[in-house]
């Protein structure tokens, strides 16, 4: 999950790392491609937190050490952070060697011209493109141009569901369309128990949920120009459906507006909340004392019928991207590292871990992802997931848009009219600082 900064932050930094084109990024001591000793590494906080981060990552930081001589200095850097130390990197040339992004950027920093371009000599050092799943591949970076990054854990999107609270309250199965979910909802909330959890202020996840909503009501949120479409009827309803869940429906508690850092996993796991919409949160339920058998995860809800393609779409391609710096003094060294981090040995293990799904071919076809939750994210990801619009100015969508629905959370807290007419307005100036 991502937190984002105000968007004409993002506007500037974008604009200007695109005019710096020649700065890239990556450390200028440590070793050279003659003699590469040294590489830094941005790790994206995957895990219930950052130290749990470290110490899975650390000694595979150590094997990788071991067969090259090689040595990682890792950083596992929050996500509220991430986006922004990246763009600093892509201006001041004073960033890691290598680092993760999430998917949805990928097309954003691709035109910064700072990341190595995955072109078939690149993908053939570390074991060729045919090693890992298209739809993976497709999500990192533009149509027809070298991917930006190579994929490193697939996610999609699951309705994860407290089985004791369901029990309670007399639920037999997790709702499979909407309307189900509102009535489960509204049975489960009472009581000081919430029948839905949100990170209202998760610019990302509002993102996330919204876009998938949209694609349901057949907005895209961009034409095929890649012109800004937040007013259209669609994406109107679609911020309404999910800010109703609280304003009108009174099925997520007020103070979910506020929450931005993985709250509502908390509640979850507290017995206080029956229901969230996430990526792979199996490691983080354990880390709170949950038992594999305590929930249950299920395809996201749809309309009506079952998940699948156009209107029944019920997640994002979600996924973490390993990139390197093109102007890195350890190029060679870099993509020895992306080589082993994408190997079939250590996808099978940190997939496996942080409870996603491997890229790699392979590695996905191992029995360890055969588990209940997982083949609902790896069908979710094969039959039903769309990508974010790949477009240069993603990650801007994603704050001003974030934003507007950011607002929207504060008004239902707060017991403000939701309308569509205040949608409609929240969107068009999400719509005008993007033209800015």
């Amino acid at each position: 999950m991502r937190h984002l900064r105000a968007a004409s932050a993002v506007t500037l930094a974008l604009s200007i790392a695109v005019a710096a084109t020649g700065c890239g990024g990556g450390t200028t001591s440590g070793g050279s491609n003659e003699s590469p000793k040294t590489l830094t590494y941005w790790a994206s906080n995957q895990g219930p937190s950052i130290e749990a981060d470290k110490k899975i990552l650390t000694p595979e930081l150590k094997k990788f050490e071991k067969e090259t001589g090689i040595k990682v200095k890792l950083e596992v850097v929050p996500w509220a952070d991430l986006l922004n130390r990246i763009l600093a990197a892509t201006t001041s040339g004073q960033g890691p060697d290598v680092l993760n992004i999430g998917n949805t950027w990928s097309a954003s920093l691709q035109a910064t011209g700072a990341l190595l371009p995955w072109d078939d000599k690149n993908f053939e050092a570390i074991g060729g493109r045919d090693r890992f799943v298209d739809s993976a591949v497709a999500s990192a970076g533009k149509e027809g141009e070298p991917p930006a990054a190579v994929p490193l854990y697939s996610l999609a999107y699951a309705l994860y569901y407290n089985k004791k609270m369901f029990a309670e309250a007399g639920v037999e199965k997790p709702p499979a369309t909407w309307d189900e979910l509102v009535e489960t909802g509204k049975k489960i909330s009472k009581g000081g128990k919430w029948g839905l959890g949100a990170e209202g202020g998760n610019l990302s996840n509002n993102i996330h949920q919204t876009f998938v909503l949209g694609q349901q009501h057949g907005a895209d949120f961009f034409d095929k120009d890649g012109k800004a479409t937040f007013t259209s009827d669609g994406a109107v309803a679609a911020v309404k459906q999910y800010i109703d869940f609280m304003a009108k429906d009174k099925i997520i508690a007020p103070g979910n507006a506020e929450y931005a850092q993985n709250q509502s996993l908390t509640d979850f796991a507290k017995g206080k909340t029956a229901m969230v919409l996430w990526q792979a949160a199996a490691s983080t339920f354990a880390a709170q004392g949950m038992k594999p058998e305590d929930w249950g995860a299920a395809p996201v809800p749809v309309p009506s019928g079952a998940p699948g393609t156009g209107k029944q779409v019920n997640s994002m391609v979600a996924g973490i991207n390993m990139a390197v710096f093109k102007n890195t003094k350890n190029i060679d060294g870099a993509k020895k590292f992306v080589k082993f981090m994408t190997s079939d040995a250590e996808q099978k293990l940190l997939n496996k871990t942080y409870g996603s799904i491997p890229p790699v071919k392979a590695a996905q076809a191992d029995a360890a992802f055969g588990a209940p939750d997982l083949k609902v994210l790896r069908d979710t990801l094969a039959t039903s997931a769309a990508p974010l619009p790949q477009v240069p100015n993603e990650s801007q969508f994603e704050t001003a848009v974030g934003t507007a629905v950011k607002e929207l959370w504060a008004d239902a807290a707060a017991g403000r009219p939701v309308t569509e007419a205040s949608v409609k307005e929240r969107l068009e100036k999400a719509q005008q600082t993007m033209q800015q």
